[in-house]
């Protein structure tokens, strides 16, 4: 099977190298070109545009930074997907979308017989989770090639409801993200010290995957993440709509949203999400610093 992936940055590229490695003919397309000079190296074929790319593939898959992208790379007359790609193949979108665009995108696809499934990840590969919606017989023709890239490739159920749960993943994540460094600067500001709290954090209640990822670069001033702010702050924002468009009690998640957008703001955006941590310091005028670097 002939496979097309187009968006080859942070995390495109190393799916596309996944395929690869497994032994798939790859054909790659990306904005910027030199993105994709390790695949092509690999032995990836190179595409100018998706159109390009689409009329070579049987599958497509889609890593963009989010809904106004990937809705463009498909539907442009000129250069999209849809203008290349021919009926019976799938195309595969793993961007965090909103659930209302992808039921859109979907609906465009089954009139030009296309196949869809939204898979968002979580993670990085070789952990990385997939979270699969559309028609389970299409996921399950695709789950090998699938199952190249994810550790955990999930199928969630029919359309849109990969990016729900991814969603609904990013809101948990990020919120307790947020609670926490509150949580630490409550305890910088009563006088504990940061790096016994650190101890504490991880074999007491508050636990958490996202603060034992990211606690760290926080306690060195760091903040480094392959995440950037612009991203998680978009996949916040997608939650919080969603939120909004079933009806469901959001309070947590729209000041989390708000103080995402506070740090966006001070121009922060292409930075990793953890400097959103700033925000909160200074509005206690204090800091969450381990003594070794002080």
């Amino acid at each position: 099977m002939n496979l097309g992936y187009i968006g080859t940055g942070t995390m495109g590229n190393p799916m596309a190298k996944a395929l690869i490695e497994a032994g798939h003919s790859v054909i790659v397309h990306d904005l910027r070109r030199e993105s994709a000079t390790n695949l092509c190296e690999m032995g990836a074929n190179w595409a100018d545009d998706p159109r390009q790319l689409s009329e070579a593939s049987e599958l497509v898959f889609t890593s963009l930074p989010g809904p106004v992208e990937a809705e463009h790379v498909l539907t442009d007359p000129d250069t999209g997907i849809l203008s290349g790609l021919k009926p019976g193949c799938t195309w595969v979108d793993t961007t965090t979308n909103s659930p209302t665009v992808i039921h859109k995108l979907a609906d465009i696809c089954k009139q030009r017989g296309i196949d869809m499934l939204d898979c968002p990840v979580s993670g990085r590969i070789p952990n990385m989770t997939i979270m699969a919606g559309g028609d389970r017989s299409v996921f399950e023709k695709h789950r090998p090639v699938l199952e190249a890239m994810g550790k955990d490739v999930i199928y969630v159920g029919g359309t849109a409801s990969g990016c729900t749960a991814k969603l609904v993943t990013q809101y948990l994540g990020y919120s307790n993200f947020i609670a926490g460094i509150e949580g630490m600067l409550i305890g910088a500001k009563a006088g504990l010290d940061m790096d016994i709290l650190a101890q504490l954090i991880p074999i007491s209640a508050s636990a958490s995957g996202v603060m034992a990822r990211s606690m760290g670069v926080v306690l060195d001033g760091s903040f480094a993440s392959n995440g950037t702010l612009d991203i998680v702050a978009k996949d916040l924002h997608l939650a919080c709509q969603l939120a909004r468009d079933v009806q469901a009690p959001s309070r947590i998640g729209d000041i989390v949203d708000d103080v995402l957008q506070r740090a966006q703001a001070q121009g922060w955006g292409q930075e990793g999400y953890p400097i959103v941590a700033k925000v909160l310091e200074q509005l206690a005028n204090s800091e969450v610093r381990s003594k070794a670097i002080e």
